[in-house]
């Protein structure tokens, strides 16, 4: 049996009628990312955006909190983000900060007054959940394309 030595990825391509500053702010200023993310205002978004940084931004899920966070590993203003992403509550006590294990990465491309978004995840996610995944990253662009269309 052979091991992948990578994780699978999912890869998800979005153009943002928005300038480039405009939607790496909405993934970097905890105000604007709350717009989008769907965290609560009663909740707090704490992002040190800087390698070795932590962020957090939880949300309510079905009357429950989900406290999404992770750490920043390379940070590339108006270009590119790579970070890791857990809803674990003992998420510090179990990851160090390691790009190598699961992690995110989004790049910021200008196309004229407009941004191409590059999302991808590579995660040892169980391959009957890559597309559920997959799905919920789309939504969660849906809603940043109608944050970006009202800021």
């Amino acid at each position: 049996m052979t091991e992948s030595s990578s994780p699978p990825e999912i890869r998800v391509t979005r153009t943002f009628n928005a300038p480039r500053e405009k939607v790496y702010e909405a993934w970097t200023e905890p105000e604007r990312y709350r717009q989008w993310w769907g965290t609560p205002d009663s909740m707090e978004v704490k992002m040190d955006v800087r390698p070795g940084g932590r962020w957090s931004a939880p949300i309510e899920y079905e009357g429950d909190e989900m406290p999404f966070h992770g750490y920043y590993f390379e940070v590339e203003k108006y270009e590119r983000l790579v970070f890791s992403l857990s809803n674990d509550p003992d998420f510090e006590a179990k990851q160090a900060a390691d790009a190598s294990q699961e992690s995110l990465s989004v790049e910021f491309t200008a196309v004229g007054d407009k941004t191409e978004m590059t999302f991808i995840q590579k995660s040892y996610l169980p391959e009957d959940q890559v597309e559920e995944v997959k799905a919920g990253w789309n939504g969660w662009f849906d809603a940043l394309e109608e944050y970006l269309a009202k800021a």
